[in-house]
């Protein structure tokens, strides 16, 4: 017989929904992707797609939804999102609840992504762990004594927001997706020799980016390790002030491996104290791309 699902978690992107089945002991039975489609709202298509998981993988009670932005503190609001603006002010959990009559739970990705790492990924075994994610946005999350951090109204983590120089230039201005994006093509003919000057500048991705990275393209190399730097230098500041055990560094970026973990870590080393650089360790996420929805799974098995 098939697993029984017993909970679902799906992390709403801007491109693809990615859901993953808990067995009733919390275990990863079963993991499906969809693609979202621009000329319909991706709400009614997340309620559509979790209708079809019921076909799927048979009846579940409750499905945890991981979206890009804030979440209020009744796990079913989204307060805020810049790069899903059309989420703002959405109460998404209520809506599902009433298409589906399934307990709805949701969160912010950052967090969900963190939490799937804790338990189930690169975090396992640490008591404290701070997660940051590196994609369409740069996100963060904190866990402190296995529960998430919330802050005094419910937003902490906002890695992204982090100033990295005295111009006020924020993380997220020049290591999400976007925004390596934008200084690779700001540098684009200055190597001739660069298997990406053969891609049209309209149609370039991350993807593209550490695909050439990857092969050895030294100028995609260099816009990694540049990252990576910048990267390195906010959580240098997270290791000065919290001293903490573990850190996970996830998203689409992290394909390239050592190529971008290695600056993150050497440019950490630079800046932090020595004794709270010494005791905490910056590894990789695990989970890749089903972080966020593993983790929003166990949130709401947990919560609801």
């Amino acid at each position: 017989m098939p697993t029984a699902i017993t909970c679902v978690g799906i992390e709403v992107g801007k491109n693809i929904f990615t859901a993953v089945g808990l067995d009733a002991d919390g275990n990863v039975a079963a993991k499906q992707t969809a693609e979202v489609k621009f000329t319909e709202t991706s709400t009614s298509q997340l309620i559509y797609f979790i209708s079809s998981l019921r076909s799927s993988l048979g009846e579940f009670e409750r499905v945890g939804v991981a979206v890009p932005g804030l979440v209020a503190a009744d796990g079913k609001k989204i307060a805020f999102s810049s790069n899903m603006p059309e989420h703002s002010g959405l109460n998404l959990g209520g809506e599902i609840e009433a298409a589906t009559g399934i307990s709805a739970y949701v969160e912010n990705d950052a967090n969900a992504a963190a939490f799937g790492e804790f338990v189930q990924g690169a975090g396992r075994g640490s008591e404290n762990m701070f997660y940051a994610t590196l994609g369409i946005g740069v996100g963060g999350s904190l866990i402190i004594g296995g529960n998430i951090w919330r802050g005094a109204a419910g937003y902490a983590g906002e890695f992204g927001f982090v100033p990295i120089n005295s111009e006020g230039t924020r993380l997220e201005d020049v290591a999400s997706s976007a925004n390596i994006i934008r200084r690779t093509k700001s540098r684009f003919h200055q190597d001739s020799t660069s298997s990406l000057v053969d891609i049209d500048e309209t149609e370039l991705t991350i993807a593209d980016i550490v695909k050439a990275a990857v092969a050895g393209d030294d100028f995609a190399m260099l816009m990694l390790e540049r990252t990576g730097t910048y990267v390195g230098t906010g959580i240098a500041s997270v290791i000065n002030i919290l001293n903490i055990e573990r850190i996970v560094v996830g998203g689409e970026i992290m394909q390239a491996g050592d190529l971008i973990l290695g600056p993150i870590v050497q440019r950490a080393r630079e800046l932090s104290f020595v004794p709270s650089f010494s005791s905490a360790t910056i590894v990789q996420g695990e989970l890749a791309e089903y972080a966020a929805a593993t983790g929003v799974a166990l949130l709401a098995a947990k919560r609801i």
